[in-house]
């Protein structure tokens, strides 16, 4: 399956696995990559020791092609992209912040530079500042969200790109990659599918938690205060939306969600830690191989295509 994304990265079919807090190591990544995909390493709240060993472990695991993603947020973000750059990988990701300053850097080093974008005016931007390629996420993700749903961001934003966008948010299954394929996507990036996978190093408790949950069981927190992450309804989304509806002062909630993001994928916490999910949930029915869920996409997006009548 040839697009300009598996051109401009060089791999075998157009998935790219989404970058997720405490959740997309190295074995994770490698596993995609080893699939045919694209894997990510994610760094957000990880030291630089941590990101070293994780690129290590990465190359020693598969000679494919994998990513490295940079929150643009992070105190210690150049010295992750400075590490990045020595340590040559293959492309990286960024988000939560400008990414046009990095691009020359990047450049210099041969690396791949891809910037997530919540809008066809950002898009537009930094395909100008000389961004390779560029994910479009959709409102339907896990975690951090913005306003436009992906089909929305589709319909506007890959008429008037001309380098590869990749579409995220809601993606499970290879009916969602034909979909992005037929609007003019590169590729899609799927992140909660892969959380459900054999080689995430994830709780048990927490990929459980995603093959159990349902069409309607996702719900955003921080939404009244424009801070918006998606996760799977648990008792500590109840509380916090019920603290919001009364107005309850930031360090109450701060307090309730601090060290949520790592309670439920490392410690097993699903009732007061949170599963970031995204929301196309009901056609993940069991924990399986990274292999057999790229395998599954490409069969069932071929079909898709046959299916199709004019």
């Amino acid at each position: 399956m040839n697009t300009k994304l598996t051109k401009l990265l060089k791999i075998k079919y157009p998935i790219i696995q989404g970058a997720m807090a405490w959740v997309s190591d190295a074995n994770l990544a490698a596993a995609v990559s080893n699939a045919g995909g694209a894997g990510v390493i994610a760094t957000g709240g990880r030291n630089l020791t941590w990101v070293k060993e994780q690129i290590d472990l990465a190359k020693s695991l598969t000679d494919k092609p994998f990513g490295v993603n940079i929150v643009l947020m992070d105190n210690d973000k150049d010295d992750k992209i400075d590490l990045i750059c020595k340590e040559k990988v293959a492309f990286v990701t960024l988000g939560a912040g400008n990414p046009v300053p990095y691009f020359e850097k990047l450049k210099e080093a041969e690396i791949i530079a891809i910037p997530v974008v919540p809008n066809l005016k950002l898009a537009k931007r930094v395909e100008e500042k000389g961004a390779d390629a560029l994910i479009i996420e959709g409102m339907e993700a896990g975690g951090h969200i913005g306003k436009l749903t992906t089909l929305s961001l589709m319909t506007q934003v890959v008429p008037e790109i001309n380098i590869p966008v990749i579409a995220a948010g809601g993606f499970a299954d290879g009916r969602g990659l034909a979909a992005a394929l037929i609007m003019g996507a590169s590729g899609i990036q799927a992140g909660t599918r892969f959380y459900a996978s054999k080689e995430c190093s994830a709780h048990i408790n927490a990929k459980n938690k995603i093959v159990e949950a349902g069409d309607t069981d996702t719900e955003i927190t921080g939404y009244l205060r424009g801070h918006s992450v998606r996760g799977i309804k648990n008792k500590m989304t109840e509380k916090y939306i019920e603290l919001e509806k009364e107005h309850a002062p930031y360090e109450q909630l701060h307090d309730l969600i601090a060290g949520t993001s790592r309670k439920a994928p490392i410690d097993g916490d699903v009732e007061w830690g949170l599963v970031q999910a995204g929301q196309s949930l009901s056609v993940i029915k069991s924990v399986d191989s990274c292999e057999d869920i790229i395998n599954n996409m490409i069969n069932d997006a071929k079909n898709a295509f046959l299916k199709i009548k004019f």
